[in-house]
């Protein structure tokens, strides 16, 4: 959520780090019912300190000896009366201002920072770096990785709609065993790096979906238990930063990394016609996250470390990929500042998006109430949130069954998977 104290102050700013984005925010309305709800304030905290007054007054009068039916008292009453009226109606009238503030403020997204390009669209999107272009397989029959899958045997479609719908897969034998693997490789590594592995739970309520930014403007995107405020996770970002909600951290404490494996489920909303097919775009896929909680004055750099902890990961299974930093145009809603590693799927002959590395400054933080406190050091500060994909499972098996496959219709598997696997091909 943006800072209201921000907006005020520096609106033009604000504005115009909201047009690079290219949607239609407008935050003259919360500028104007700031104004209104400011000068409200005042004339409620006049209106109170005169009754406070004559409280007293009254009080004072009856003590020094004057009979409490005097007209003069009986005056001052009057007045005190017709305060409280008027404030009685004051109050809510701000209180209503104040929802409606906060309404528009969290329909808002994130200001991009300072080293976001500014972009229309993902056409627009600056590629940093590019690793591992001796890994990428010449092999002219590469099948994609749901038929190469199919004919091995490890995933199944066909029954995975019939127990649920399009857009879910089975994942049988190997096809397990290799989800399965690349989940526990990954957590190995992670927590080697220096993340605290923790297991959130899968369900949430609607102040954590809130907290991190999915809601109220992604609803749609979510699945929602039908009697309970409960939530699917659409991803661990929202279970595992909202550990923290409401909650003043000591500053000794910082940073805090944590990863976590969990399911993730999306709806995916508005993108029909688009990867019908294998694992790239389905509403249930396993993900390991990587959350991070900052010092404000460190965030920036932790986040290049973030992108080289999710790096990690494609290059000790020698996955060829690139680094993307996201125009303004093309930037998630919540985040200030994103990198994407976009992997190669050969059969495509496209890179495709199996890690986003984001940076939401105190976006997430004011959201969540999230706070720490310096010793010696009066107040609290917001923290910096931090999160990425390390990595998306589903999608790092579709690169490996696509990179790692050889003519004879096999696939080897890579080295650093074969210990947990206990097998060298499919």
């Amino acid at each position: 959520m943006l800072d209201i104290k921000q907006i005020r102050e520096n609106p033009q700013f604000v504005q115009e780090r909201l047009n690079t984005r290219g949607g239609n925010y407008d935050i003259q309305p919360i500028v104007d019912l700031n104004k209104q709800q400011r000068e409200l304030e005042v004339k409620r905290s006049q209106l109170q300190a005169r009754s406070n007054e004559i409280g007293k007054l009254v009080g004072q009068k009856i003590k020094s000896g004057i009979n409490p039916q005097d007209p003069e008292i009986q005056t001052l009453r009057d007045e005190g009366n017709s305060l409280k009226a008027t404030l009685s109606e004051l109050e809510p009238q701000e209180k209503e201002i104040i929802a409606k503030i906060q309404e528009l403020v969290l329909a808002l997204p994130n200001l991009p920072s300072d080293s976001t390009p500014i972009g229309k669209n993902e056409e627009e999107n600056v590629e940093v770096r590019r690793w591992g272009d001796e890994y990428i397989p010449h092999n002219a029959n590469i099948l994609p990785h749901w038929e190469i899958g199919e004919k091995l045997g490890i995933l199944n479609v066909e029954r995975a709609v019939k127990v649920a719908q399009s857009r879910f897969v089975t994942l049988i034998g190997a096809g397990a065993a290799l989800e399965r693997a690349l989940i526990s490789f990954m957590l190995d590594r992670q927590t080697a790096a220096g993340y605290l592995e923790v297991i959130p739970p899968f369900l949430v309520n609607s102040a954590s979906l809130t907290a991190t930014g999915q809601l109220p403007k992604f609803a749609e995107e979510s699945f929602k238990c039908a009697d309970d405020d409960l939530w699917l996770i659409p991803t661990a970002e929202v279970p595992v930063t909202n550990l923290y909600r409401g909650e003043i951290i000591p500053a000794e404490d910082l940073p805090i990394y944590h990863c976590a494996y969990t399911p993730c489920f999306r709806r995916e909303a508005g993108s029909y016609g688009r990867d019908m097919r294998g694992l790239i775009r389905l509403h249930q896929f396993n993900k390991v996250e990587l959350v991070k909680f900052v010092h404000p004055s460190t965030s920036f750099d932790e986040l290049e470390k973030l992108v080289g902890d999710a790096e990690a990961i494609l290059q000790a299974l020698k996955l060829p990929y690139r680094v993307i930093n996201l125009c303004t145009g093309d930037l998630g809603f919540h985040s200030a500042k994103t990198y994407d590693l976009e992997v190669w799927l050969p059969s495509s002959g496209k890179y495709r998006e199996i890690s986003s590395c984001s940076n939401f400054l105190d976006y997430q933080a004011r959201r969540a109430d999230i706070r720490f406190k310096e010793a010696g050091k009066k107040g609290t500060q917001l923290v910096h949130t931090l999160n990425g994909s390390g990595l998306a499972v589903g999608r790092t098996m579709a690169a490996i069954l696509e990179n790692y496959q050889q003519e004879d219709g096999t696939v080897k598997i890579p080295e650093v998977l074969q210990p947990y696997l206990g097998r060298e091909v499919l």
